[in-house]
């Protein structure tokens, strides 16, 4: 407020009339004239009065208000029926907002599943509107928020230091509890044929811990497993990983008499098999080109353990060579192919001619090695249609081909990939702008898979299951002109890293294999059946049991198939004997922890900016405009303060000498002058 003058004549005048009147008043005073002194007062007053004072009053009018609504939409509203409790109190509030004046109400929905759970501040936090305009927030939610502030943030405190109000309405009836089981630590890989220990610990959230609880293990086909616990203790779960490749283990707890949901009482555990230093035994005949290949490919593989001998000469040569020349030690054909033949993944041959090195026992051994699931890789020359060929022994019984003494081709060729070869894990997918080979071997026999192809389209490089086990034969010694680079060179690297894991039956490289993924709730089958036919159906069986036939389109080698898999657990898919598992990858598992609604996150900061925190399973309450100062919310209703604000250029004025007032008071004035002159 402040104090301005509108006077009825100008104030200059005014003036001379009030010198005037003040100096007869003194004059007459002196001189003792009676009531002089009242007379010049009721003169003073009516001056005042026609100077015109009054006060000004700046115009305050209500600040337009832009309050929040928040809406939650994480993957935790799902549960029960918290979403729709909380959208249909979104429509009545946001219906309430359109009848109160000079109020938006901006709806903010806040969705879920990034990883990082339900971040309802974040969103209050980026939201535009002006600070001097926000007049709080409403937010919607199960009360789980991952982001919750230890204070009030300063987005919730107006300009004069006073808490703005947010307003916290549960989607549910009261506070609930949930049983949850919790992965502690898992071994993202362990050794095939060796146990991996997964810990874990259920705990009942909002309830009291030391409850017993039946723990179910699934794991591949075998039969479930239970285990007694106690809720709120680490439990440690071993399990066998008997196969290389991803192994899903599924967990189970029994649920919690009335717990909010079941969600979280189970989860699927990923461990990656993997084999425990990979023990190769390479042994070379003469020393020759190839030989250097082998040795950087799998001395460059720390997984690989090499034992290599290469064979400088047979026992029955006789060249005057000193001892002192000859080997450092002696060959250990009784410790590598009697004793310790069968701690081998792979036995290579490159360029071996027997030449009465090994007796028909140990190549027996060997070839009772491959049938018991070894495998053997053997790449030919020209020694292998010589005396001492091991097509004369009993490992030529596992040998794919066989090769006639006239078998040996020179003459300037470059390897093709055949129809299998196109499709084959092992092939598939190399650059086929491969440069030239001078040699090969041409069979007279032969069976298995051909995936290469050599001169006039005779078979190069044959794979064969013989039992158990595998056999790989390379028609041609001369893999090694592509590490040099001839004619422009080839995979030669990536081709044998292929053939050898083939060999170790690696699962990502098995001709015949079924493999499932679960993305985003679509289930995707694939069947890689190279150079074979594949049932134009596989079966599916859901985590609850459910069997369901889907089809399988595609050809060529690898078929595909894909259906809706809404549900969490451990899927599994079958298709002419083979078996695969699929579970979906939980994107928010934050999220999954703890399924209760609850005010004990949020509740603190709605207390402590004067909001409310109301359960509104039943009811919504009103939405209503009180006074900046005010309580903010009662039984029935929730509040959003309105504060004022001066209009620029606008003011109001009132008289502080009102008309009527002057002239009581100055006739009362004269009256007193009238009596006093006549006393």
């Amino acid at each position: 407020m402040s104090i301005d003058f509108a006077p009825v004549l100008p104030l200059w005048i005014l003036g001379i009339i009030t010198a005037i009147v003040f100096l007869g008043t003194v004059y007459g005073m002196i001189r003792g004239a009676r009531g002089l002194l009242w007379r010049g007062l009721a003169v003073l007053v009516m001056i005042a009065w026609l100077s015109g004072p009054r006060s000004v009053h700046p115009v305050m009018r209500p600040v337009p208000q832009d309050a929040l609504l928040v809406v939650d939409h994480s993957s935790s509203m799902e549960v029960q029926d918290r979403a729709a409790t909380v959208e249909r109190a979104a429509k009545s509030l946001t219906a309430e907002a359109e009848h109160l004046p000079g109020l938006t109400l901006h709806r903010v929905d806040v969705p879920g599943g990034d990883g990082h759970g339900t971040r309802l501040f974040n969103a209050i936090n980026q939201a535009d509107i002006p600070q001097g305009r926000f007049a709080g927030a409403i937010v919607l939610t199960d009360g789980m928020d991952h982001d919750t502030p230890a204070s009030l943030p300063a987005r919730f405190h107006s300009a004069d230091g006073k808490p703005l109000p947010l307003h916290l309405l549960l989607g549910a009836r009261g506070e609930e509890h949930d049983r949850r089981l919790k992965i502690l630590s898992t071994p993202p890989y362990a050794i095939v044929g060796q146990d991996a220990t997964v810990r874990v610990q259920v705990d009942d959230l909002g309830a009291a811990a030391g409850e017993h609880a039946t723990l179910t293990v699934r794991s591949g086909e075998s039969a479930p497993t239970t285990k007694e616990i106690i809720t709120g203790q680490p439990q440690d779960i071993k399990v066998t990983v008997r196969q290389p490749g991803e192994t899903l283990l599924g967990l189970s707890v029994s649920p919690l008499s009335g717990e909010s949901s079941d969600l979280n009482n189970s989860a699927v555990v990923r461990i990656r098999g993997v084999r425990d230093r990979l023990r190769v035994l390479l042994v070379s005949g003469v020393p020759n080109q190839g030989e250097r290949v082998w040795r950087r490919l799998l001395k460059a593989d720390p997984s690989v353990d090499l034992v290599h001998f290469t064979i400088l000469r047979s026992p029955n040569t006789d060249d005057n060579t000193p001892l002192s020349d000859l080997a450092l030690i002696p060959f250990p054909i009784r410790e590598l192919f009697q004793e310790k033949i069968r701690s081998f993944d792979l036995i290579i041959l490159d360029g071996f001619q027997n030449s009465n090195i090994l007796p028909e026992e140990y190549l027996t051994n060997i070839a009772d090695y491959v049938r018991n699931g070894g495998g053997l890789l053997l790449t030919a020359g020209p020694e292998f249609v010589k005396d001492g060929t091991l097509q004369d022994t009993p490992l030529s019984q596992v040998f794919p081909a066989h090769v006639p003494e006239n078998g040996v081709m020179v003459q300037a060729f470059r390897p093709t990939l055949t129809a299998l070869g196109k499709t084959h894990p092992v092939t598939a997918g190399l650059n086929t702008d491969w440069g030239p080979w001078y040699r090969a071997l041409h069979a007279d026999q032969s069976h298995g898979e051909d995936l290469m192809n050599g001169p006039d389209g005779s078979p190069l490089l044959l794979l064969d299951h013989v039992q158990h086990g595998r056999v790989a034969m390379l028609l041609s010694d001369q893999l090694w002109l592509w590490s040099r680079g001839e004619g422009g060179g080839g995979p030669q690297a990536e081709l044998l890293r292929r053939l050898s894991h083939w060999l170790m039956k690696e699962p990502e490289l098995e001709e015949n294999r079924l493999t499932a993924r679960i993305e985003d709730g679509q289930l995707t089958v694939e069947r890689h059946a190279a150079g074979q036919t594949a049932s134009a159906q596989a079966m599916i069986t859901s985590p609850d049991g459910s069997r369901i036939p889907l089809t399988m389109r595609g050809g060529n080698g690898l078929w595909h198939g894909e259906m809706t898999a809404p549900a969490g657990g451990i899927w599994t898919i079958r298709q002419d004997g083979l078996v695969a598992f699929a579970s979906p990858v939980t994107r928010d598992a934050l999220e999954r922890q703890d399924l209760r609604a609850t005010a004990t996150v949020m509740s603190g900061l709605a207390q402590a900016s004067g909001g409310a925190t109301d359960w509104i399973a039943q009811n919504t309450p009103h939405l209503r405009q009180v006074e900046a100062g005010n309580v903010l919310s009662g039984n029935d209703w929730i509040g959003l303060p309105i504060t004022h604000a001066a209009v620029s250029g606008e003011t109001r004025t009132s008289d502080l000498v009102p008309a009527w007032f002057a002239l009581v008071l100055a006739l009362a004035f004269l009256a007193l002058g009238w009596w006093r002159e006549g006393r």
